[in-house]
């Protein structure tokens, strides 16, 4: 595992959001819309942020997105901690036990940015992002 990471979503303002952010704690800041990703969004999703990333070196990482549209949002409780994992047997065991007693967001699949990822909001209700990237 190389670390946990604070993973935030807005609803239409994760560009600004992070442009701030960026201006707080420097780095390199990385942002697609959801009009240079894979996939087929709503046309008023094109606009908005599938993936927001803003490192400083280790000591600062930062990932974020836009919610799509007429999806709930609740101020306060937008965030989740991404995990990200070093083998596909860690990314199995991790899920199996924060969903224990929990509910499963996003089961485990691969994705075109992962081997595998999933969500899942354990029984405390915090959401956790597991990922194995590619290799």
């Amino acid at each position: 595992m190389k670390g946990t990471v604070a993973y935030l979503n807005f609803d239409g303002n994760c560009g600004q959001a992070m442009k701030f952010y960026e201006g707080c704690f420097g780095g390199e800041l990385t942002l697609m819309p959801f009009s240079e990703s894979p996939g087929d969004f709503p046309t008023e999703a094109k606009n908005r942020v599938m993936h927001a990333r803003l490192a400083k070196g280790a000591s600062v990482v930062l990932m974020a997105s836009d919610i799509m549209p007429g999806q709930p949002f609740a101020q306060g409780s937008n965030f989740s901690i991404m995990v990200p994992c070093d083998s596909v047997e860690e990314i199995d065991c991790l899920f199996n036990a924060l969903g224990e007693k929990g509910r499963i967001l996003m089961p485990l699949s691969n994705t075109f940015w992962a081997a595998r990822f999933g969500m899942v909001k354990d029984q405390f209700g915090v959401s956790w992002m597991l990922n194995f990237e590619k290799t």
